[in-house]
């Protein structure tokens, strides 16, 4: 029997990843494992590397060499008796080469007989630490030295996360014994005390209050430390968008009596940005976006900018003002004016826009939008229904965004509602209740399997609906709502053929990707909904196949879709659309 302690002869993680990034085998030297043992082939040809430009006698002599090779490359994972046989064959022609053959069979393995890993210290009754040991390798698994190195490693990165900065192994050994083919694991690591997050300073020049800066903490001093808390404050002071520059030193080695001082150094960015960007849709065609803003005006953080977007169908020009509030990573005051001008199908409309907006993210996750808007409008259905609103509407949304990954997620759900109306008592031309509910899926299955569901419904309550403006009422079809049929087309009609706009929206869709190539992916799905004025009408169903390429800006959708419904003006079209997809 013999022990390896404290350092392992086989890092096995490390010679997976070479795997990915050396060639499958070396040129003159082929191994072949009898059975189905690819790991072990693999590995092989990793510990014995290029072996180019040799003759045969020269590869003879090379074959002690190899079979050690071999050996360390089984033994690493688990197989310390294997039988090896090899072979020279001549090359064959002018330019033939000799190449080896190495055959291995590889016996039995060794297995783990007992594993033994005691954390001693507070650790041992932190369930933070312990519930971050891995469970592999396990009694009765074979050897894997990579695993048994990555157990150590874990123990020992945990410690670095949690703050157990003096802990230390007592022991560590792996002890084999080739000949019983059992191995043994003994882990004791003793923790020491857990370290404590102490004053957060900010180093002077950034420019801002330090009230401000101080509603990015979200830990307390003396609180335990966690690298994540560090982790999290520079993504919060990152994503605020005042700095360029933000550096969080929280060293341990400035710690006093196990206390660490947080003290973080920014750089301001510049204050003011100008973007502009062009994009295409079939549901609007061309179009031109330009912001300008300001990212901060004053020491309290404030902001603004103005916003613009002008395409065929829609132009519209909007300026905002926002107060950051506390915590001013998810909640804030805006105020906002803007203009919008539309001539779509048969309805055109321009309306004025005044108001506020409260932002607050609740402990739940989900995010409450409270408003006040003054909407004035001014617009025209068909050839001789023309009129103008003015509506004073309070409003409050909800909504919630799971996703595994901001720019293409493989699994996550969005949800979102939202209400706000009038009435002729306060500053309203009519009374009117608008609700509308959005809900979208996204499952992975096996990698490559996606499937995607959308549900979107809504409602107008009032009790004179030839007053209620187009904004407020509801229009289907399109990329983003029902495939095979134009741009708001779907809509009751008057007896002239016109469409008005619906008191109820119902909009329901199931699609199917598979992905091909990275990053590529064909689609299938079936859209069903409509705009409608009671909710037993009919509704219209499109179908369609397309693909999808994940871009560095986003996913890219080009579908070929199918109306089914004649009667609804359901045709062959072509929809392309870009965006996120929940």
């Amino acid at each position: 029997m013999f022990s390896l302690t404290r350092q392992v002869r086989f890092p096995g993680a490390l010679l997976w990843c070479l795997l990915w990034v050396l060639p499958g085998h070396a040129s003159q030297v082929v191994v072949n494992v009898e059975g189905d043992y690819p790991a072990l082939e693999d590995n092989a040809e990793v510990f014995i590397g290029e072996v180019e430009g040799r003759s045969a006698d020269n590869l003879r002599r090379y074959v002690g060499t190899a079979k050690k090779q071999v050996q360390e490359a089984l033994k690493a994972l688990g197989y310390y008796s294997p039988l090896i046989e090899w072979e020279v064959a001549e090359g064959e022609g002018e330019d033939g080469l000799a190449q080896l053959t190495i055959t291995v069979i590889p016996g039995e393995p060794v297995r783990i007989a007992s594993r033994e890993v005691v954390i001693e210290g507070p650790a041992a009754e932190d369930d933070s630490f312990q519930g971050g040991i891995p469970k592999s390798p396990s009694k009765g698994d074979v050897l894997n030295h990579g695993e048994y190195t990555t157990l150590r490693q874990s123990i020992q990165n945990r410690a670095r996360v949690l703050g157990y900065f003096d802990g230390e192994f007592v022991s560590r050994k792996l002890e084999v014994d080739p000949e019983k083919r059992t191995a043994a694991i003994t882990i004791r690591f003793r923790s020491g005390e857990r370290y404590r997050l102490g004053d957060v300073t900010f180093t002077e020049g950034h420019g801002f209050e330090d009230s401000l800066l101080e509603q990015f903490v979200t830990f307390d001093p003396g609180q335990p430390y966690h690298a994540d808390e560090i982790a999290r404050l520079s993504g919060h002071l990152s994503n605020s968008g005042y700095f360029s520059g933000v550096d969080v030193d929280a060293s341990p080695g400035s710690a006093r009596d196990r206390v660490i001082p947080v003290t973080v150094n920014l750089t301001t960015r510049p204050p003011r940005s100008v973007a502009a960007g062009v994009g295409f849709s079939t549901d609007v065609g061309p179009r031109f976006r330009g912001n300008w803003r300001e990212h901060w005006i004053n020491p309290m953080g404030h902001r603004r900018g103005v916003e613009t977007e002008l395409s065929g169908p829609r132009q519209n020009i909007s300026t905002w003002y926002e107060l950051p509030l506390d915590p001013p990573m998810t909640d804030s005051i805006r105020l906002g004016a803007g203009y919008q001008r539309e001539d779509i199908e048969d309805v055109e409309s321009e309306r004025l826009t005044l108001g506020q907006q409260w932002q607050h993210q609740l402990d739940s996750g989900w995010m409450q939008v409270a408003s006040l808007s003054w909407e004035g409008e001014r617009f025209r259905i068909g050839d001789d229904e023309r009129g103008q609103s003015s509506l004073l509407l309070p409003g409050v949304s909800y909504s919630k965004l799971h996703a595994n990954s901001p720019l293409d997620p493989s699994r996550g759900y969005r949800v979102q509602f939202d209400v706000k109306g009038g009435h002729r008592e306060v500053l309203s031309d009519v009374d009117v209740l608008h609700v509308n509910f959005l809900v979208r899926g996204l499952y992975t299955l096996a990698d490559n399997h996606r499937f995607l569901a959308r549900f979107q419904a809504g409602g107008v309550a009032t009790n004179r609906f030839d007053d209620v403006p187009p904004s407020l009422r509801f229009f289907a079809g399109g990329d983003q709502s029902v495939r095979g049929y134009g741009y708001e087309t779907l809509s009751p009609e008057d007896e002239d053929g016109v469409a008005v706009g619906g008191r109820y929206l119902m909009v329901g869709s199931v699609e199917y990707q598979y992905e091909f190539i990275q990053n590529w992916r064909v689609a299938a799905f079936v859209d069903e909904g409509n705009a409608i004025d009671d909710v037993f009408d009919p509704l219209a169903t499109g179908a369609g196949v397309g693909i999808r390429w994940v871009s560095p800006v986003g996913p890219l959708r080009l579908d070929i879709a199918k109306g089914l419904d004649d009667e609804f003006g359901g045709e062959w079209r072509v929809h392309f659309s870009m965006g996120p997809e929940l």
